[in-house]
C-alpha cells in the first residue's frame, strides 16, 4: 500500500506527452493544407474539414487529460462490458440505414448527428478486454483450455465481424494484438505456434477469396501495370514522396493534394507531408512515432502490476500497427490498405480513441515502479 502510494504521485511521462502534441499539431496543420481545396469544391468552404477536425482534437485532448487524471486500475470493471459493447456495435453495422456503407464496406455507425468508426472503439475494448482476463488467468495460462480459449475465442469472433464488413487490414491487426498479448502473458509457444499455423492459411483464404484484395498484391508488384486505374494511387504517392526532394516544396504548396491523391487528407496525408516539407519532414514524423512507440513500451515493463503491463502493451502495438500499415503502404513497402495515420490523418474516431490510449498510457506512467 505504500509502495502504490508512493508511485501516485510520480508525474506523467511528459515525452509522451509532448510528442503526442506535436504530432496532433502537425497532424492539424497539415489537414487544413491538404484539405482546403477539396473542401471548397465539396462544402464551398476551405475550412470545413480543419473545423471538424479541431472539435475532434478538443474532445480527444479533453478525454485524454481525464483518463491521465482516472487510475487505470479501475478501468478492469468496464473490461468485459466494453467487450460486449464493442460485438453489440458491430453487428447494428449491417443493420440498413445504421451502419453506413462507403467504399464498398460497412465501418461507420449513423448516430443521428455524426458518424463513428467502430473498429477504432473496438481495438481499445479489447486491449482491455484481453489485459483484465489475461491477468486474472494468469496462473492458468500455460493451460489452453483454461488460459487461452475463452480470450483466443471472444477476440476471433470480433475478428469475424470486422472481417464481414469487411476490414482485413484491421482483421489482421487485431490477430498480432492478440498474439503479442498472449506472449507477453506468459502462454506457451507452442500454443501460439499452433494458433498462427491455423490462422495464416485463413488469411491466404481471404486474400485469394476477394479479387479486389488479390489485385492490389498485383499491384503492389507492380503499380505501372495499371497506372490509370489500379496503380494510380500508389504510383501518385510516390510522386509525391519524389517531388519533395530534400526539403520539401512548401507547407501549402503542394501539387499532388490538387485531386492527384485520392482523399490526401486521410489516408495520403504523409504524402502529402512529403511533398510540401520533404524527407527531413517525413523523417521527423517517423522519428516522433518511433519515440512515442519506445515510450509506449517503456512505461509497458516499469508498470507497477501485469495489468498494466499488458494494458500497455496493447495500445502501444495498436499505435505502432497502425503507424506501420499506413506508413509502409504510402510508400509501396507493403500493399495499400485503407488505415489513418494517427493524430495525423482526419478523422474523429481514430483521433479520439487515439488519445484516449495515450491518456491511459499516461496515468500508467504515474504509477511506474522506480
Amino acid at each position: 500500500m505504500i509502495e502504490r502510494e508512493a508511485t501516485e504521485e510520480q508525474r506523467p511521462d511528459i515525452i509522451l506527452l509532448v510528442i503526442t502534441l506535436i504530432l496532433v499539431a502537425v497532424g492539424t496543420a497539415m489537414i487544413y493544407s491538404s484539405s482546403s481545396i477539396l473542401a471548397m469544391e465539396r462544402f464551398k468552404d476551405a475550412e470545413y474539414f480543419l473545423k471538424k477536425q479541431i472539435l475532434f482534437v478538443a474532445l480527444g485532448l479533453g478525454l485524454m487529460v481525464f483518463l491521465i487524471k482516472f487510475d487505470y486500475h479501475r478501468l478492469k470493471q468496464w473490461a468485459y462490458p466494453g467487450i460486449a459493447v464493442s460485438i453489440i456495435l458491430l453487428l447494428l453495422i449491417f443493420i440498413p440505414h445504421l451502419g453506413i456503407r462507403a467504399g464498398g464496406a460497412r465501418r461507420w455507425l449513423n448516430l443521428v448527428f455524426f458518424s463513428f468508426q467502430v473498429t477504432e472503439l473496438v481495438k481499445v475494448c479489447l486491449v482491455l478486454f484481453l489485459a483484465h482476463y489475461l491477468t486474472r488467468k494468469v496462473n492458468c495460462i500455460a493451460k489452453f483450455s483454461r488460459g487461452v480459449l475463452i480470450p483466443m475465442l471472444v477476440t476471433l469472433f470480433v475478428i469475424g465481424l470486422v472481417a464481414l464488413e469487411p476490414d482485413f487490414g484491421t482483421s489482421v491487426l487485431m490477430a498480432l494484438l492478440m498474439m503479442l498479448m498472449l506472449y507477453l502473458s506468459g502462454t506457451r509457444l507452442t500454443h501460439l505456434a499452433s494458433l498462427t499455423a491455423v490462422m495464416i492459411p485463413i488469411g491466404v483464404w481471404l486474400v485469394l477469396h476477394k479479387a479486389y484484395r488479390l489485385d492490389r498484391l498485383k499491384i503492389f508488384l507492380n503499380p505501372w501495370s495499371d497506372p490509370g486505374n489500379k496503380g494510380f494511387q500508389i504510383i501518385q504517392s510516390l510522386l509525391s514522396f519524389g517531388s519533395g526532394g530534400t526539403f520539401g516544396v512548401g507547407i501549402g504548396d503542394g501539387m499532388q493534394k490538387l485531386f492527384y491523391l485520392p482523399e490526401p487528407h486521410t489516408d495520403f496525408i504523409l504524402s502529402v507531408l512529403a511533398e510540401e516539407s520533404g524527407f527531413l519532414g517525413v523523417a521527423t514524423v517517423i522519428l516522433l512515432f518511433g519515440l512515442l512507440v519506445v515510450r509506449g513500451f517503456f512505461i509497458s515493463f516499469r508498470a507497477p502490476d501485469l495489468f498494466g503491463t499488458l494494458l500497455a502493451a496493447g495500445l502501444t502495438m495498436v499505435i505502432a500497427l497502425e503507424v506501420f500499415i499506413n506508413i509502409a503502404g504510402v510508400m509501396g513497402l507493403i500493399p495499400l490498405k485503407g488505415l489513418t495515420l494517427p493524430f495525423l490523418s482526419y478523422g474523429g474516431s481514430s483521433l479520439v480513441m487515439s488519445l484516449v490510449a495515450v491518456g491511459i498510457l499516461l496515468n500508467i506512467s504515474s504509477h511506474e515502479q522506480s
